[in-house]
C-alpha cells in the first residue's frame, strides 16, 4: 500500500485502531472456493462430511434465532398494512376554457372528453377512488412562481378577448381565456390533493387528469400552453408540508419540460428526468438546455437528466431502454420518497406534434417500471397529447397499470435504434461522474465500438413501418396469484446427516411465514400432483427415470452407494416420489396460468431441480422442475411458446442450460456466483424485452440472500421483491416462481414472502442501496454484454460521438475512465459544501483494469489542506473555503485523476486556484466558511467504495466463515483508510462501508428522556476519550484502545449495539461490523445535536 514496510505496518495498526472492538485482521488471507455444493478444497469432498453436525446445529439454531429476531423487529415492509387503491382527480370545470380566437388550437376541452369516454368504456372510473379537485392557494403556487406573476395571471379573469390576446402574444405558444387562471389553479390543486392522499396513506398511487398542462411554465413566465407548473409545485409542496426529502420527477411528454428543469437545476433534493424530441435543437422549445449535455448546476449538478431524441419515429424499445439503462439505475441510487410524472402522451403513435411511434402498451410498461420506486408512491399528472384516440388509450393503459393490471405484451418490441443508442450513450457519459451506479469501463467501450461496427456491417435491417395502433385487451381474473404446496414433499430427507442444508423444513417454514402474513389466504391454492412419465421424459431419459424409480425399494446401504454415484446428492426411499411431486406441482401451476385461472404463481416445492441433467442427478436436484414446466407449457399451448427462464439461484443451473442450449424458443438467463470456475458447479459455462416472452419462469433460489450458509452474498428480501416486480412487466404478467435453493430458513421465508406480496400486486418495499455495484460485478456484466451483443441489438448501447460537450460546471473528456466517479465527489463534497483543495496525483497510468487477487489492494484516499490552511489549523479552529457548486473546483485533468484513486498518494499537496473553476458554473467565486469540526463530522460519515483485498478462505475456519455469512457480517478488509489533511504524520481519518442491516438492531432501545451527553466520561475509569454509549442500556464506557470497558460491558451484558461519541458510528459486537440503518438515525441525530448543536445533514 505504501512504499515502505514500516508505513504499511503503520497503516494496518491505524486501521485496527479505528475498529476498537476487533483483533487485528490478517489482510493476507484469501478464501478458497468449494469444489462441491457446500464443500471446500481443504475438506473432504463429500458434502455430508463438510457440514458437521455441531457446526450446522450452531448455525441453524443460534445464528438462525438472531436472524429471526432481527427480521421480526425490523420494518421490512412485509407486515405493514398494504396500501391499496388508485386515486383519480377528474373535474369537468377544467373544460371551461378554450382558445377564443382559434377553434383549431390543439389544446382544447375535447382532450378530456375523449379520455372520459375511454375510461367509462373500460370501467376504470368505477375502479378508482375519486377525489374532489381543489384550488391551489397563492402561497402554494408561490413555492415555484413569483407573486407578481401570479397576480398578473389573476387579472386575466377580468380581461376582454382583445386584452387576453395581446397579453398571450407576449409569451410563446399560449392562449388566455377568462377562466384560464381558475382552471390552472384547479389543475395544480388537483395534483396537490393527490400528494396529500398518497403521502397520507389514503391511497397507493394516483392520476390527475387535468388541463391546462404545466411543465413548460417557469418562475414568472407562461410558456407552451402552460400557466402554472403543477408537478414542480407538487414537489415543493410535498417537501414543505410532508417533509419529503427526495422527489423524482419523470417527464415523458414529447416536449422538453424546461420550466420544471429550470426550477430544480440547482437542487439536489429533486431528480429531474426528461425524455423528449430534440432533433439537435430544431424541435420546440429549441433550447440547448434540453440536450443531454445539461446535467444541472451548483449543488444540483448531476440531478438533471435529459435524453434527447434526434429523430422522429421513436418506439417503445427506445423509451424502455432509456428507463432501464439510464433512469432506473440512477433512481435506485437517488432513492426517491415520491415519484411525480409529467405524463404527456404526445409521443404516442399518431400524435400530430410528437411524430413518434410509442404505443399505449409501451407507456403501461413505463408506468410499471416507475411503480417499483418510492414504495409505489407514484402520481401521474396529465400534460400533452393531441391525438384524441392515442391520448385516451395512453391514459387508459397507464391507469390500468396503476390499478395493478398486468402490462400488455408489446406488439413489436425490437431494440433501440442507432439514434436512440447514441442519445443514451451520451446521456450516460455525461452523468457518469455523478452517479456511482453508472461506472463503466472505458476499455470495454472501445472494444464494443469495434464489435458494434462489425455487427452492423453484417446486419441490414429492414425499414420499420408502424402498425395500426393495437386494441389492447385487459384480462379479468378471479384470482391473481396461484400457490402450490404439498407437505408430502418433506418426505425427502438425509438418512445420514440431520443437519444437511437441504432439509425438509425449508418448504414448511416458507408456508408458515406466508400464513403468518396472510399471504396464503390471498392466493388461490392449487392441488399438487406428481408429474407423469410423459412429462418427465420431455427433459429426462427413460433410463434415468427408471433408475430413480428403483431407489424406492433400495435399502439404506444401497441408497448411500447410489447417492455416491452422483455429485452432491443424497437419496432416501421417498426421494423419487417427492421429486415427481415437485415437478408435477409446477406443471399444475403452469396449466392454471396459461388457462387464465390465475395471472401468476408460486411453487413452494422441493427437492430443487435446476442442476438436474437429462440423465443425472446433481447438486441436491433430481428432476428439473423448471425445464419440465417449460416443455409442458409448450405442449399444452400447441406451439413453441417463447419462454424466458430466469435463474437467480446463487448456483448456476447447469442442468437447465444444457437442456435448452440449442432451443431458440427458450431464453435462459442465469445470475450466479462463479468465482472463476471454482464455485459449484465448476466449469467454463456461464435481453428479455427484445425476446418478448409469452411466459416467464423463475428458478427462485434464495441462497444469495444474506445469512445463507452456502451463498455468501447479501441480497435482501426487498431486492428479490424488486427483481420480481421488474419481471412482472413481461409476458403480460404471466410469471411463475419455482423454489430452488436457499438454506437459511429465515432468509428464504422472508424472501419468498416479499416476492409473493409483489406477485399479489403490492408495491415493492423501499430498496436502499448501501453501495454501488462492486467493480467485479460491473466487470462480469460488461463481459456478458460483450459476448451477447452480437445476438441482441438491445445490448448495443455503446459510446458514440457527439458534437456537443457537456453543459455543466464540470468538463468531461471524450472517454472518461473513472474508477469511482462518486468517490471524487464524496471526497470533495461535504453536504453540498466543497472543500477548495486538490487531490494528489495517482501514479498509476490506468485504474480501470481487471484485477487479480494479487492486484486487489485496499485503496486509500487522501484529502489535504493547503499550506495556508495548515497554518490556520495550528492556531486552533481553521476555516475552509468552499463553493456552493456540487462538483469539486478542479480542472479537467486534476478532477479525473482524483476520481481514479487506487493507491496511497505520495506527492505534496497543490492548492487549487480560483481560475480553475469552470466558467460555466453559475456560482463561480461564491464562497462560504465551514469549521473544521463540522468538516470532520461529515468526513466521518463518508462511505467509500473500493476494490478490497480478498482474504483467502483457506486460512479462515469453515465454521467461522459460515457463521459470519449467516449473520450478515463483513471482513474488516472492507474498510477503506482515508488519510486527511496534510502529511502522513498528521491526524488520521477513516471511512468504512457499513452493513446496511444486521439482525441485532432489535436490541436498540428508545432514547432516554434526558437525551444523550457526548461529553460524558467512561462510567468505570472516567476517561474522556473514545467513549461509546450502549444502545440498549445507554451506559457509557471507553473503547478497546483506552481501557476496553465497553468491550467488558458487552461481554457481561450481551448488549450488541454501541454508538461512538467520537464519530457517531455504530458498531455491532456480534456481527463484528459497523452498521448504518434507518433504525439508528434517531439516536445518531440526537447525538449529533448534542455534539454540534444542529441536526444531522441528510444525504441520499
Amino acid at each position: 500500500m505504501t512504499s515502505t514496510g514500516q508505513d504499511s505496518t503503520t497503516t494496518r495498526q491505524r486501521r485496527s485502531r479505528h475498529n476498537p472492538h476487533s483483533t487485528p485482521h490478517d489482510s493476507n488471507v484469501t478464501l478458497k472456493r468449494g469444489t462441491k455444493k457446500g464443500a471446500t478444497h481443504h475438506s473432504s469432498p463429500k458434502l455430508a462430511e463438510v457440514k458437521k453436525k455441531g457446526r450446522m446445529k450452531k448455525l441453524s439454531q443460534a445464528t438462525g434465532q438472531d436472524l429471526i429476531m432481527g427480521l421480526q423487529g425490523l420494518d421490512l415492509n412485509l407486515e405493514a398494512k398494504t396500501l391499496s387503491g388508485t386515486g383519480l382527480v377528474f373535474d369537468e370545470q377544467l373544460n371551461e376554457f378554450h382558445c377564443l380566437w382559434d377553434d383549431s388550437f390543439p389544446e382544447g376541452p375535447e382532450r378530456l372528453h375523449a379520455i372520459k369516454e375511454q375510461l367509462i368504456q373500460e370501467g376504470l372510473l368505477d375502479r378508482c377512488i375519486s377525489f374532489q379537485a381543489r384550488f391551489a392557494e397563492k402561497e402554494e403556487l408561490m413555492l415555484v412562481h413569483s407573486l407578481e406573476y401570479i397576480d398578473l395571471m389573476e387579472t386575466t379573469q377580468y380581461m376582454n378577448e382583445g386584452e387576453l390576446r395581446i397579453l398571450a402574444d407576449t409569451y410563446d405558444s399560449v392562449y388566455l381565456h377568462p377562466n384560464s387562471y381558475s382552471c390552472a389553479c384547479l389543475a395544480s390543486g388537483s395534483v396537490l390533493r393527490l400528494v396529500d392522499a398518497v403521502l397520507g396513506s389514503e391511497i397507493r398511487n394516483g392520476m390527475a387528469i387535468i388541463r391546462p398542462p404545466g411543465h413548460h411554465a417557469q418562475h414568472s413566465l407562461m410558456d407552451g400552453y402552460c400557466m402554472f407548473n403543477h408537478v414542480a409545485v407538487a414537489a415543493r409542496y410535498a417537501q414543505q408540508k410532508h417533509g419529503i426529502q427526495r422527489v423524482l420527477i419523470v417527464d415523458w411528454d414529447v416536449h422538453h419540460g424546461q420550466g420544471t428543469q429550470f426550477t430544480f437545476d440547482q437542487d439536489p433534493s429533486v431528480l429531474y428526468f426528461s425524455i423528449h424530441r430534440y432533433e439537435q435543437g430544431r424541435f420546440w422549445p429549441h433550447l440547448k438546455a434540453s440536450n443531454w449535455s445539461t446535467t444541472g448546476f451548483g449543488q444540483g449538478q448531476g440531478y438533471t437528466i435529459n435524453v434527447p431524441w434526434n429523430q422522429v419515429g421513436m418506439r417503445d424499445a427506445d423509451y424502455i431502454a432509456a428507463f432501464l439503462q439510464v433512469l432506473l439505475p440512477v433512481a435506485l441510487e437517488f432513492h426517491p420518497q415520491l415519484v411525480l410524472v409529467a405524463a404527456g402522451f404526445d409521443a404516442l403513435q399518431g400524435d400530430p406534434k410528437g411524430e413518434m411511434a410509442a404505443t399505449p402498451a409501451g407507456f403501461a410498461q413505463l408506468t410499471h417500471l416507475l411503480m417499483g420506486l418510492a414504495g409505489g408512491r407514484l402520481i401521474l399528472s396529465l400534460e400533452g397529447g393531441y391525438n384524441l384516440r392515442s391520448l385516451a388509450e395512453g391514459v387508459s393503459a397507464s391507469l390500468h397499470t396503476l390499478l395493478g393490471d398486468p402490462c400488455p405484451m408489446l406488439e413489436s418490441p425490437g431494440a433501440p435504434c442507432p439514434s436512440a443508442q447514441s442519445s443514451l450513450s451520451c446521456a450516460l457519459e455525461a452523468l457518469e461522474p455523478f452517479w456511482e451506479v453508472l461506472v463503466r469501463s472505458g476499455e470495454t467501450l472501445e472494444e464494443d465500438n469495434v464489435e458494434r461496427d462489425n455487427a452492423e456491417e453484417e446486419e441490414e435491417e429492414e425499414p420499420w413501418q408502424p402498425p395500426e395502433l393495437p386494441v389492447l385487451t385487459w384480462p379479468v381474473l378471479q384470482a391473481r396469484t396461484g400457490l402450490v404446496y404439498d407437505q408430502q414433499m418433506m418426505g425427502h430427507y438425509n438418512l445420514w446427516d440431520n443437519h444437511h442444508p437441504e432439509m425438509p423444513q425449508r418448504v414448511s417454514q416458507i408456508m408458515c411465514r406466508l400464513e403468518e402474513l396472510g399471504l396464503s389466504r390471498r392466493c388461490l391454492t392449487l392441488p399438487a400432483r406428481p408429474a407423469t412419465d410423459a412429462e418427465l421424459l420431455t427433459c429426462h431419459s427413460a433410463e434415468y427415470v427408471h433408475r430413480l424409480r428403483a431407489t424406492e425399494k433400495m435399502k439404506p446401504r444401497e441408497l448411500h452407494r447410489e447417492s455416491a454415484n452422483f455429485d452432491s446428492i443424497y437419496i432416501c426411499p421417498s426421494t423419487f416420489a417427492c421429486a415427481k411431486l415437485a415437478a408435477g406441482s409446477t406443471c399444475c401451476l403452469v396449466e392454471a396460468v396459461l388457462a387464465g385461472e390465475v395471472l401468476n404463481g408460486v411453487a413452494v416445492v422441493r427437492p430443487p431441480g435446476h442442476h438436474a441433467e437429462q440423465d443425472a442427478a446433481c447438486g441436491f436436484c433430481f428432476f428439473n422442475s423448471v425445464a419440465v414446466a417449460a416443455r409442458h407449457a409448450q405442449a399444452i399451448s400447441g406451439h413453441a411458446l417463447r419462454i424466458l427462464i430466469v435463474d437467480w439461484d446463487v448456483h448456476h443451473g447447469n442442468g437447465t442450460q444444457h437442456i435448452f442450449e440449442e432451443d431458440p424458443s427458450i431464453l435462459y438467463i442465469s445470475l450466479h456466483r462463479y468465482d472463476h470456475g471454482t464455485f459449484f458447479p465448476m466449469g467454463d459455462e456461464g435481453a428479455s424485452n427484445q425476446f418478448n416472452p409469452e411466459l416467464v419462469l423463475v428458478s427462485a433460489g434464495f441462497d444469495a440472500a444474506r445469512g445463507d450458509p452456502l451463498g455468501g452474498c447479501q441480497v435482501s428480501p426487498e431486492g428479490y421483491a424488486h427483481l420480481t416486480h421488474l419481471l412482472m412487466g413481461l409476458a403480460s404478467g404471466r410469471i411463475i416462481l419455482i423454489l430452488e435453493g436457499g438454506y437459511n430458513l429465515t432468509s428464504i421465508s422472508e424472501s419468498m414472502a416479499a416476492c409473493t406480496r409483489t406477485l399479489l400486486g403490492d408495491p415493492p418495499p423501499l430498496l436502499t442501496l448501501p453501495r454501488p455495484p462492486l467493480s467485479g460485478a460491473l466487470a462480469s456484466i460488461a463481459k456478458t454484454i460483450q459476448i451477447h451483443r452480437k445476438y441482441w441489438r438491445s445490448l448495443r448501447v455503446t459510446k458514440f460521438e457527439d458534437k456537443e460537450g457537456p453543459s455543466s460546471s464540470k468538463s468531461i473528456k471524450e472517454a472518461p475512465q473513472p474508477a469511482n466517479p462518486g468517490l471524487a465527489e464524496k471526497l470533495t463534497t461535504l453536504e453540498g459544501n466543497i472543500l477548495d483543495a486538490t487531490m494528489e496525483k495517482d501514479t498509476s497510468a490506468s485504474s480501470v483494469q481487471e484485477s487479480t487477487p494479487a492486484q486487489n489492494k485496499s485503496q486509500t484516499a487522501v484529502v489535504e489542506l493547503t499550506q495556508d490552511q495548515h497554518s490556520e489549523a495550528a492556531k486552533g479552529e481553521p476555516m475552509l473555503d468552499q463553493t456552493t457548486s456540487k462538483a469539486a473546483t478542479l480542472d479537467q485533468t486534476t478532477s479525473e485523476e482524483a476520481v481514479e484513486i487506487a493507491k496511497l498518494i505520495h506527492t505534496p499537496p497543490a492548492p487549487c486556484s480560483n481560475n480553475q473553476t469552470p466558467p460555466t458554473s453559475p456560482v463561480q467565486g461564491a464562497t462560504a466558511q465551514i469549521s473544521l469540526s463540522k468538516l470532520i463530522g461529515n468526513l466521518r460519515t463518508l462511505e467509500l467504495d473500493s476494490k478490497v483485498q480478498e482474504a483467502p478462505e483457506s486460512q479462515i475456519p469453515e465454521e467461522e466463515r459460515l457463521l459470519g455469512e449467516a449473520a450478515g457480517g463483513q471482513d474488516m478488509d472492507n474498510s477503506v483508510l482515508m488519510q486527511a489533511f496534510g502529511n502522513t504524520d498528521q491526524v488520521m481519518f477513516y471511512a468504512v462501508t457499513p452493513l446496511p442491516w444486521c439482525p441485532h438492531l432489535v436490541a436498540v432501545c428508545p432514547i432516554p428522556e434526558a437525551g444523550l451527553d457526548v461529553t460524558q466520561p467512561c462510567q468505570d475509569c472516567g476517561a474522556l476519550q473514545e467513549n461509546w454509549v450502549c444502545l440498549s442500556c445507554y451506559e457509557v464506557y471507553c473503547g478497546r484502545y483506552i481501557s476496553a470497558h465497553m468491550l467488558q460491558h458487552y461481554e457481561g451484558s450481551g448488549h450488541p449495539m454501541v454508538l461512538s461519541y467520537v464519530d457517531l458510528s455504530t458498531w455491532c459486537y456480534q456481527c463484528q461490523a459497523y452498521v448504518h440503518h434507518q433504525a439508528l438515525l434517531d439516536v445518531k441525530n440526537v447525538a449529533h445535536q448534542n455534539k454540534f448543536g444542529e441536526d444531522m445533514p441528510h444525504s441520499h
